[in-house]
């Protein structure tokens, strides 16, 4: 088994391209499954040998441990990919995985930042002073995430190369590698621009160290997703939003926004680099949300 996993890695890596972020989770959902089999059934040692039943037993077992519904999509999914691998590659001569089901998950609509809120928490730099280096910095990674709805690790890897100051757009490498070109809107190169004469210079003293990304911390090199989250969570607090606010808020707020004057739902698929628009979608929800509040505050008989 551990043999498959590793062959399956490099497939993840090479073929697929997708982000550490997404191989970490897959790894780590086949080395749970793996320790399961060690510890429930020990007769199985190698994938030929797992069967439907065995995977069953596996869902059976997360459900009663309590696992939530999305995490164990996401477990399955990670099953899904591997026996669908080791099947293409002649490892194993049916695919386990294939007659298990997806268990049903209501999309939740997800929560949007107003207009009015998303220029408060732009503008609240956790830096004491805004006008430091960490607080130009910060202002000009807010003001990207709103501005372009890109993913945390998007963001987070971000390279020098994919901006172009001049035309106002940037490259972004999404999942599993794929590029969009992205536009960027005068208010957010102006705090891009600053950043990258006044801050990022001065931050990139150890030259090399921060690895050609666009965003570095304290010293020098690239900054962390757990550091952009914080960042986020630390703006809204100080913009005085109560409601937890992550960097994908950000990004549901970016695609909202768009919809809501009136975007086309395929650009905004274009924008935030889904492959599939059924996954835009959902933003049509919120925009019906938005529609019915419009309703209820405004016409005679909307309460």
């Amino acid at each position: 088994m551990k043999a498959a996993v590793r062959e399956f890695e490099r497939y993840l890596k090479d073929e697929r391209r997708v982000s550490e972020h997404t191989l970490r989770n897959y790894l780590s959902d086949l080395d749970q499954f793996t320790a399961f089999l060690a510890t429930a059934m020990p007769a199985l040692r190698k994938p030929e040998e797992v069967d439907t039943l065995a995977l069953r037993t596996y869902l059976g077992y997360l459900h009663q441990k309590g696992i939530s519904k999305a995490s164990v999509m996401r477990k399955l999914a990670a099953l899904r990919t591997f026996f669908r691998f080791l099947h293409r590659e002649g490892r194993v001569a049916t695919n386990p995985a294939r007659a298990l089901h997806t268990p049903r998950q209501i999309k939740k609509v997800p929560r949007v930042l107003s207009e009015s809120e998303s220029a408060l928490l732009v503008e609240a730099s956790p830096a004491p002073d805004a006008e430091t280096l960490p607080g130009l910095r910060d202002r000009a990674l807010l003001e990207l995430l709103y501005a372009t709805g890109m993913r945390v690790s998007e963001l987070a890897e971000l390279p020098l190369s994919s901006l172009d100051l001049d035309e106002g757009f940037l490259t972004v490498f999404g999942k599993g590698g794929k590029e969009r070109l992205v536009p960027v809107g005068e208010p957010a190169m102006r705090a891009l621009g600053r950043y990258l004469r006044e801050v990022r210079p001065a931050l990139d003293r150890a030259r090399g160290r921060g690895g050609g990304r666009v965003f570095l911390n304290s010293r020098g090199a690239p900054l962390s997703r757990v550091a952009v989250w914080a960042l986020v969570k630390e703006s809204a607090r100080r913009a005085g939003i109560t409601r937890k606010v992550s960097p994908h808020t950000l990004r549901h707020t970016f695609a909202t926004h768009l919809l809501e004057g009136g975007a086309d739902l395929a650009a905004v698929q274009e924008l935030l680099g889904h492959a599939d628009i059924a996954t835009t979608q959902i933003y049509t929800h919120v925009d019906r949300e938005y529609l019915r509040e419009v309703h209820r505050r405004y016409h005679p008989r909307g309460g």
